[in-house]
């Protein structure tokens, strides 16, 4: 087979490429600007699943090179199936890959949809790859385990596929209709031994397939990265441009998409060229991208106008239909034929133009749907509300009401009103009110989703005053929203940006805290009074930006309780300690150490640390640790007044260390809880010599379960009679006392100088 012509059949050059359509994999290939994806770490071998997800090539390779028979892509639109698809025929026609095949056929499948009437598979194959002689095909088909397919949008084929609807031909040579001619070649009974690779969209209607499935996950962080400095020849204008992104729209999963962050780069360089701002939203996006459009078709106001509506009523009715595409007497109908021409500019076009047989549809659902709120507010014809549409549209369009968010405001929809004429000026009032009334009954409730849809709205809206009218101080409940998602942390960060300052960021139990969802976060976190992580997971990552947050922020409490957050995440944290306004910390079984009082120490006596409650309950430190600790309290620098240490694994060693710090006057200790530690008679003898000094400051001591017995009572009774003994609570609960120890402190109560006030 003539490798040669198969590749000037793939590189072949095509349409032009269009700014939401994305580049052609023609001149991805041929510039040398593809990026391998990323796919899950898949079971391909025995070696346990990587870290780092395996690249798309790879997979495949591997697949196929094991043996498998089909190979299934299922990704989302413009997630770069098609690229990796052409691609991976290239590098076989290069010699450079999958060579255990000696024949490789690629059918795009959206171009199969208008083939009626029977026809045999040797004549199908000749006519999409009439490259190959007449006589050569033949052979071909006679071995059909060299043979490799490689089908492209196989979810856009109408008809079905299951082989339940066919009667199944085994003779290459049998004339049958083309549906039945690939249900049989993916089904086995014709061509058996053949190989395939398949490309489709999440759909159920091919759950048949059976083989190696694969999830095309398009281009993470590290890959977006390398794709804009392939894109950009200036590298800082390429790190400007990625930076811009990551920061404005780095949080959306579409951002995933190669397709996508080919309309992203290509609209940044136009409008760096221009000398023009980037945009700061989702919204501010789109209208620069319409804007582009629009300008490149020179036509008048009116003109511009009516092709817009026109879009979109098309993009209504597909979201309204469900149905992906339309045909050419269908898109006469929205009003689009004076604009026939320039339609490819905004819509896939799939088949030649002026046949009957073209179908038209959107290159992303974002597109529809900024098309469908542009119409909306553009629509000054019409009388219905934002309500009806919003409820017409409920669980086809997610972005819509995002969009209209992001318009109902002037400074965003200004450069289309000079293209487009005024927007309606109704609409976008009946928005607004519907919007804050709303947003007021939802903060009200304790539904944190609703909660964070009036939060991305009002990101999208980019209104600083308009938050503030919402969200008063009466509206700033303290309901958790743990478990945030990227996009919710970004407009989390927003309002509390907007508002200034927040008495409670509530974020309990929030599982996965990232190094991305804390950098986002860190803002509202330094804007944030008091902070609650407890029963959260923060990675390793997460931790600085909280450490920064707190140097550089208003927190005066944080509680990590149930955190896990070990020895090595509580070094990096206590960075932010030392210079910060920290009042309360709170660390309950965070799965601390020993080793984890040594930094204790270091951010305690800091010269600026304002630390006056510290929790360490339930964490193992035992008597090093504390003795550690304990030199903190001997420091004029340390402010503690507070320390929680129940079940710390701590004995009457450690009381001997406690009792000589409160003896050195230094110390501002008030409060201590010992409870479930074995201290024992003999530590409460050790500490009865604290408490009787008169530099010691102890007001309130907790010593419940602490393996107690009567013999503690004449040193307790003698400190608690002391005149320099402060104490004024004493809980003394589940200790083995006795009715002769219970006398002797009652004795002590009695003494008119004694100060207790609570004991138990």
């Amino acid at each position: 087979m003539d490798k040669d012509a198969v590749l000037t059949y793939i590189l072949e050059p095509g349409d032009m490429p269009t700014l939401l359509r994305g580049e052609l994999p023609v001149s991805v290939i041929s510039s040398n600007r593809y990026i391998s994806q990323s796919t899950p770490a898949a079971q391909l071998t025995d070696r346990h699943v990587e870290d780092k997800p395996p690249s798309l090539d790879h997979t495949i390779s591997t697949a196929l090179s094991g043996g498998a028979r089909a190979v299934i892509l299922m990704g989302r639109e413009g997630s770069g199936k098609t690229t990796a698809l052409e691609k991976l025929v290239v590098d076989w026609a290069k010699g450079e890959l999958l060579q255990n095949f000696s024949h490789v056929f690629y059918f795009r499948l959206t171009e199969v949809n208008s083939l009626e009437g029977e026809l045999s598979l040797e004549t199908l194959m000749q006519h999409h790859h009439s490259h190959i002689p007449p006589e050569s095909m033949h052979l071909v088909l006679q071995k059909p385990e060299g043979v490799l397919f490689v089908f492209d949008d196989l979810d856009q084929y109408k008809p079905s596929l299951d082989a339940s609807v066919h009667n199944l031909c085994t003779d290459p040579g049998q004339a049958a209709s083309v549906s039945c001619l690939l249900s049989s070649l993916l089904h086995g009974s014709l061509l058996k031994g053949a190989a395939f690779v398949v490309a489709t969209r999440p759909t159920g209607r091919l759950k048949f397939l059976d083989g190696t499935w694969v999830e095309v996950l398009g281009f993470v962080k590290p890959q977006r990265e390398a794709y804009f400095h392939v894109y950009f020849s200036d590298q800082a204008t390429a790190n400007k441009a990625l930076i811009h992104m990551e920061r404005t729209l780095g949080f959306y999963d579409f951002c995933s998409s190669p397709r996508f962050c080919w309309t992203v780069c290509s609209i940044y360089k136009t409008l760096m060229d221009a000398g023009a701002e980037l945009p700061e939203t989702l919204s501010q996006l789109y209208v620069d991208i319409l804007v582009h459009l629009v300008q490149a078709l020179s036509l008048n106001e009116a003109s511009n106008r009516e092709l817009v509506l026109a879009l979109g009523r098309m993009a209504s009715h597909r979201s309204l239909d469900q149905h992906p595409s339309c045909t050419r007497e269908k898109l006469d109908s929205f009003g689009l034929q004076p604009f026939f021409s320039s339609v490819g500019a905004f819509l896939q076009v799939d088949g030649e133009l002026d046949s009957d047989a073209c179908v038209f549809s959107f290159a992303s659902q974002l597109t529809q749907e900024f098309l469908m709120a542009v119409s909306f507010f553009l629509d000054k014809s019409a009388s219905e509300g934002v309500g009806k549409m919003l409820e017409e549209h409920k669980g086809h369009a997610k972005f819509l009401e995002l969009f209209l968010s992001g318009l109902s405001e002037p400074t965003q929809r200004r450069p289309l009103e000079t293209l487009l004429g005024e927007f309606n000026s109704g609409r976008i009032t009946d928005f607004k009110c519907g919007f804050k009334s709303s947003s007021e009954e939802t903060l009200k409730g304790c539904s944190k989703d609703e909660h964070h849809r009036c939060f991305h709205l009002l990101h999208q809206a980019q209104n600083k005053s308009l938050v503030k009218e919402i969200i008063t101080p009466s509206a700033r409940t303290g309901i958790s929203y743990g478990d945030l998602s990227l996009r919710d942390c970004v407009a989390l960060n927003y309002v509390v940006s907007c508002l200034g300052e927040m008495e409670l960021l509530n974020l309990y139990r929030t599982r996965d805290l990232t190094e991305e969802k804390a950098e986002f976060l860190a803002p509202a976190m330094s804007l944030s009074h008091q902070i609650l992580l407890s029963n959260s997971s923060l990675s390793p990552g997460a931790v600085p930006h909280l450490a920064s947050a707190l140097s550089s922020g208003l927190t005066a409490e944080l509680d990590l309780s149930h955190s896990h957050l070990g020895d090595e995440r509580l070094k990096a944290l206590c960075a932010g300690l030392r210079d910060c306004k920290l009042h309360t910390l709170k660390l309950g079984s965070c799965r601390l150490t020993e080793a984890s009082c040594e930094d204790l120490v270091s951010a305690l006596t800091s010269g600026s640390s304002q630390l006056c409650v510290l929790d360490i309950m339930f964490n193992k430190i035992g008597d090093q640790g504390f003795v550690k600790l304990c030199r903190a309290l001997q420091s004029p620098q340390c402010k503690l007044q507070e320390l929680q240490l129940q079940g710390c694994d701590l004995t009457a060693a450690s009381m001997e260390v406690l009792s000589a710090a409160l003896c050195r006057g230094k110390s501002e200790l008030r409060r201590v809880n010992l409870t479930l530690n074995r201290i024992g008679d003999i530590g409460v003898e050790a500490l009865c010599k604290g408490l009787q000094h008169a530099l010691c400051k102890l007001q309130s001591l907790t010593l419940f379960d602490c393996e107690l017995t009567a013999a503690c009572c004449p040193r307790l009774m003698a400190s608690l009679m002391s005149q320099h003994c402060r104490l004024s609570e004493l809980d003394l609960s589940v200790n083995d006392l006795g009715q002769e120890g219970a006398l002797l402190l009652c004795q002590a109560l009695s003494r008119p100088g004694c100060r207790v006030e609570k004991l138990v």
